[in-house]
Order: structure tokens, then sequence, then C-alpha cells
């Protein structure tokens, strides 16, 4: 029976691309396959000096380095459990975490340790603290230097936890969502084919790798297949813009994408070697699409994926890339949009998202009352979204079901005004969300950043402009306009956050 532990599927890879150059830093450094497998077995053994068992968690809070690629893996090799913590969570937030998954050992920044012991003592649990620094110091690249690099890799159950990844909390708290090694690799397997990697592929690496987008999606696909990955420790548009000429494919978030078509030099001919752009981890604007096809002459493909998933659908390598659309499901993964009884609607009619496969994860860690509601008793999970499926079986995001703006009795789905909106000279992008009221019940009101250097507009002419093209329950009431909008570390907005501001402004007012 062959081993199900993911470390395992990209072994493999390794194995058969192990003199190719695997991993490239910012300062022209790099490792080969074969140095990139040492140097994980090093960091497993490191990990088991410790004394850490199988299926414990390893909590992990640190800079992008080559180490912190390294860690990762060594976690999934000695069938440990990965929990991966967003860098910008302070300490206040880290009590939390802490609590709820109980780490066997937390490692952080060397800054950061007094502050995590003190946590964990607060939080009383019995993890020991480790330290990794972005440069490769730290207490645990000191017990790595001592480790030896042969190490075999665990054997395990498909369905084994791999990471606890916890969600955004873009609408509440935060919940763990348990990814197995079957997860992983399923997803893995179908995104290198659908997308086309090989080893002649060279991936810009630009993402954190505290989410699904640039620990699973960006490294998985690069490490399967044997591509290089030229791993940079920030997405910075200049930078970027030169390494262009040397990479072949690059992921990013809409943000990135926007920045990228305010530098001067992004053109037809700086993009030449490439041979896909891939957005996602929030909406990419139908004008950022427009844009960037018309500068460079390559359609970005956007897709839809989520922390418990990783990837569900995509727009198609090959044939047309639909701007506003995150394309057909993934081989393997089943979607289908429902209506309050869970039953399919019709074409082109908003429903809510559900999906299966063997993408989907084992549940949510220790809230198994939330797990059960989020299944369809036939066993589909409800995503949180809402979808419209065309004809063809293209799939298009509305919003969220917990952004769904009620007001007098009818539904209005955000995203279609927000469009109505963005299309307005002078927008660079909009948010509509419900704010209570005391005839409607929830009054759909906009937030505006207006692009630099247009003329202002008027509220007035926004709800004018909405008038002219969507019926009267969906015209926002009110109008704000903004510098920016509140988003997570992944360019997603906040509209809880949004709620908030709106709700304080109003106060004011």
């Amino acid at each position: 029976m062959a081993n199900a532990n993911a470390y395992a599927a990209f072994e493999r890879s390794f194995a058969i691309n192990a003199a190719r150059a695997a991993l490239e830093v910012d300062t022209g450094d790099s490792c080969t396959y074969s140095e990139l497998d040492r140097e994980t077995g090093r960091c497993a053994s490191a990990l088991c000096s410790f004394g850490l068992q199988r299926g414990d968690r390893v909590a992990v809070q640190v800079e992008k380095s080559p180490q912190s690629l390294f860690l990762y893996l060594a976690c999934l090799r000695a069938g440990l459990v990965y929990l991966p913590l967003n860098t910008a969570y302070r300490l206040a937030e880290m009590t939390y975490f802490l609590s709820d998954a109980e780490p066997a050992l937390v490692v952080c920044s060397p800054s950061a340790e007094e502050g995590i012991r003190q946590r964990v003592r607060a939080s009383g649990v019995r993890a020991q603290v480790a330290t990794l620094d972005a440069s490769g110091g730290g207490s645990l690249s000191a017990a790595v230097g001592e480790a030896s690099g042969q190490f075999a890799t665990a054997i395990v159950a498909p369905e084994q936890l791999a990471v606890i990844i916890y969600t955004s909390g873009t609408t509440g708290r935060s919940k763990g969502a348990m990814l197995t090694h079957r997860n992983l690799v399923s997803n893995a397997v179908v995104l290198v084919d659908s997308w086309g990697f090989s080893h002649r592929d060279v991936l810009l690496h630009v993402l954190p790798i505290f989410h699904v987008h640039g620990l699973f999606v960006a490294n998985h696909c690069a490490l399967l297949s044997g591509a290089r990955l030229l791993w940079r420790a920030k997405f910075d548009a200049v930078a970027t813009l030169s390494d262009l000429s040397r990479a072949t494919v690059m992921m990013g978030v809409p943000t990135h994408y926007s920045r990228l078509l305010a530098e001067p030099g992004l053109t037809r001919e700086a993009c030449a070697h490439m041979r896909l752009f891939i957005s996602g981890s929030a909406p990419l604007s139908s004008d950022t699409f427009r844009a960037f096809r018309a500068r460079t002459g390559h359609a970005i493909l956007e897709r839809y994926g989520m922390s418990e998933a990783g990837m569900i659908t995509s727009n198609p390598l090959l044939g047309e890339r639909r701007e506003g659309t995150v394309g057909f499901p993934l081989r393997g993964v089943s979607v289908r949009v429902v209506d309050q009884l869970d039953q399919p609607t019709p074409a082109g009619e908003p429903g809510a998202i559900q999906i299966r496969g063997d993408n989907v994860f084992a549940g949510y860690w220790r809230n198994p009352s939330k797990t059960q509601e989020e299944f369809t008793t036939d066993g589909w999970f409800r995503t949180g979204d809402i979808g419209v499926i065309d004809g063809d079986g293209c799939l298009s995001i509305v919003g969220r079901a917990k952004d769904l703006i009620i007001t007098g009795g009818y539904n209005v789905y955000p995203r279609e005004v927000e469009l109505v909106i963005d299309a307005m000279p002078g927008v660079r992008e909009s948010a509509v969300v419900g704010v209570p009221h005391p005839d409607f019940g929830e009054a759909v009101t906009a937030v505006i950043v207006v692009e630099r250097g247009c003329e202002p507009l008027s509220e007035s002419a926004v709800i004018e402009h909405v008038k002219r093209h969507l019926a009267n329950y969906k015209v926002p009431k009110r109008v704000y306009f903004f510098p920016d909008l509140p988003r997570n570390a992944m360019g997603k907005v906040q509209k809880n956050l949004l709620r908030q501001q709106l709700a304080a402004a109003l106060r004011a007012s």
C-alpha cells in the first residue's frame, strides 16, 4: 500500500528532479531538489528531537524564508500537524489560537519569543517554544544544524490530519479547518494538470505562506512538478516586474495586478517570457482584467478556492477565460448552487454554493456542532458563498451569504451593485453592505474609493447612475467616500470592519 503522506508525493518528484534548482531567493542563492529534500529531513529530525509525537500540532508564526518552507514540509514528513498563523496577529490574538489548538510546539521569531512564552503560560497549554528568523537564525535552526538529513518519511493514512488552517475570520471568530493528506494531494495533482505545470516552469512566489494560496496552491504546484520557485519575501511591484523576464507563472491577488498596472514598465515585452498569470483570494475586477489584457496580451486566469477546500473551480488554461467568473469545477470536485431547501436553482439564478470532493476538509477543529451545521445531510459542504452557474456550467460568485442584504423583504446581492458602481468613471473600487434601518430592516449602503487625480463624485450622481441600471430596491440609500477599504492580509475586503466604520460615521453625524 502506497504511503498517503503528502510529502511522499513530493518526494517522488524530488527524486526525479534531484539536480534541478528547486528554490531561488532574492539574493540569488538557490538549492536543488536534492538539497531541499535533505534540509527537510534535517528539520524533521530536529522536530523529533523536541520529543514531538505523530499528530502533535506545531504552531508557526514566522516571516517567510526558505527555512519556513522546510519547516512546513518537515511537519508533513514527520506526520505532525502544521498550524500556520498570520504574522500580523498580535499577542492578544495569539491567546485564542494557542488555547484552541493546544500545540505541542510554537515556532516564532526571536523578537516575539518572550511574549509567546507569556501567552503559552496564560493559555495553560503545555507547549515548547522555538525560534526561527528570516535569515535562518534561532533555536530551531540551531537544532536543525545538529540534526541528520536522513529521515524516513512517516507512513500515514489518507485521512490523517496534515494541517489546521484557521479561516480568515472576516465575519467572526476564526475556525480551524482540518485538512488531511488526501485533501492536499488530490488538489495538488489536479492543479498541476489543470494549469499545465512541468519541470520547465519557474513560479514567481510573492505570496505569504500562512494562507492556502501561498502555502498550498503555489508551493504544491511547483514541488509536485519539479518547477523552480523564485522565492520572494514579499510582493514589490518593481521587483516583480523585473522578475517576470525569468518566470513563466505568477500567482497573485488582485491588488498585485492593480499595482503592476500602475508601473509604466508593464508591457507585452516585459511579459513575453510568461505563460500564465493566476489570480485569487479576492474578486478580480473587470477593469483590472481588461486593462491587464490590453497592456500585456495575457488574460488573467481567475479561480475559486477557500481554506476548507483548497481550489474548487478554475477558468481554463486553454480556451476562453471569462471576466467576472471563476470558471468550471476542477476534476473530481462537484459544485452545485441551491435554494434554501438545498434544491438546485435554475441556470442563471443565484443560490448558495455547495461542494464535495476529495479536496473538501474533514471538519472544524474541536467544533463538531459547527461541522455538522456546515454539511448537508447528503454530504455537501456549505461554502457560505452565493453564486450563479450559467447554461455552460461556468460559476460566478455573487457574494457571501452573510453579506446578503435583506431590505424591505427583498434580497440584494452586494456584488451586483458593486459591479454597476465600479463601471462609473473615476471609481477605483466599491463595497456595498447593509446597515440597520428602522423602516427597511437594512439599507443598501455603498462605500466608494475614488481614483486618484479624478474629479470628485457626488452621492447623488452615484445613486442616479445605479437607478439607471438596477431596480429601485437595489439602489443605495446612502453613499460614502473612503480613502481605502479595510482588507485582510490576502486583500479580501473585511465587510464586518466596514460596517463598524459606517456605524461610527453614522453616530458621529
